[in-house]
């Protein structure tokens, strides 16, 4: 009996071998999951400044909007946007102050470090702002 389950094993190993190489593995099995850091201050809303860790896939951390920030976010992907790109040093900007608000945003999003630093210095930066509303907290000048 145990000669007939070794020689079972060993057909079936050499069966699989046969067979050629196991498919890989779906990249979500082995991407790192999206964890950021999001550190915002002098928003105009005392409550929404502070640090904030967002998990997405599945959704969790201390940002208290943390399912609509993963909700934005996996928006932006579907674009095919980068939401931590910065603006374009070729970009024309408008001279406009949308206040003193800042954030940085740190971690790991799609498998890609990320480390963006955001500001409301003018027309583009407001923009780029504004589109990652959620994970960025609404802000006031």
């Amino acid at each position: 009996m145990l000669r007939l389950a070794a020689f079972a094993v060993t057909t079936s190993a050499l069966a699989a071998a046969a067979a050629g190489p196991l498919p890989p593995l779906p990249l979500g099995l082995l991407a790192t999951p999206d964890r950021l850091t999001v550190s915002v201050s002098s928003s105009g809303n005392p409550r929404a400044d502070g640090e904030y860790r967002l998990e997405c896939d599945p959704v969790g951390g201390t940002h208290p909007l943390a399912a609509q920030a993963c909700a934005r976010l996996a928006e932006l992907a579907k674009q095919h946007k980068d939401p931590f790109a910065p603006v374009s040093k070729r970009q024309l900007c408008t001279f406009q102050d949308g206040g003193p608000a800042t954030a940085r945003v740190t971690g790991t999003w799609h498998g890609h470090e990320v480390n963006a630093r955001f500001d409301r210095s003018n027309g583009c930066e407001i923009r780029r702002w504004n589109e990652l509303e959620p994970l960025l907290p609404s802000a006031r000048s």
